[in-house]
């Protein structure tokens, strides 16, 4: 697995690649249950595109693997919707596209990066933990979706210095 980890190419995703990426992204957040609807569209897709921009990993195949968006905000940066293709996950293919996101955002003056996730989802926390974030607030869930039922949910802010 190391090495199919190290031969997939990371570039910036184009709008082209849109077709491509919705499904990939729907399909890594599907676990998401509590979410009514898709997580994202082509029009949320494309708002996402033109505010930030989003790094993807194609195979030698030119398959699609992986996906993370990345916004600059100042000298801080935020890294989001990490998807990873269902059939690749818990093979470090999330960290290598962490690592390159922060890499990015180095390369572009960022000191530091910011996380949101959500409360619903309590594996997540110590996987970014793991990966050098820590705890640093709580932001209230606004998001296109709606949350089914009657769930509380919020955002849990993670950040790390770069």
């Amino acid at each position: 697995m190391a090495s199919e980890l190290t031969s997939l190419r990371v570039r910036i995703a184009t709008s082209k690649d849109a077709d491509r990426l919705i499904p990939l992204i729907n399909s890594a957040f599907a676990v998401e249950t509590f979410l009514e609807g898709p997580r994202t569209d082509p029009e949320r897709l494309a708002a996402a595109m033109r505010k930030g921009t989003i790094l993807l990993a194609e195979d030698v195949n030119g398959c699609l693997a992986a996906s993370v968006y990345l916004e600059l905000r100042g000298s801080r940066g935020y890294v989001g919707m990490l998807a990873v293709d269902p059939a690749r996950q818990r093979s470090g293919l999330g960290g290598r596209m962490m690592r390159e996101a922060e890499t990015y955002l180095r390369q572009h003056g960022c000191g530091a990066v910011d996380i949101t996730v959500l409360s619903l989802r309590p594996e997540l926390p110590p996987v970014y933990r793991k990966l050098g974030f820590v705890e640093t607030g709580t932001e209230p869930f606004v998001y296109p979706h709606r949350i089914s039922g009657d769930q509380a949910c919020h955002c849990i802010v993670m950040s790390k210095d770069l």
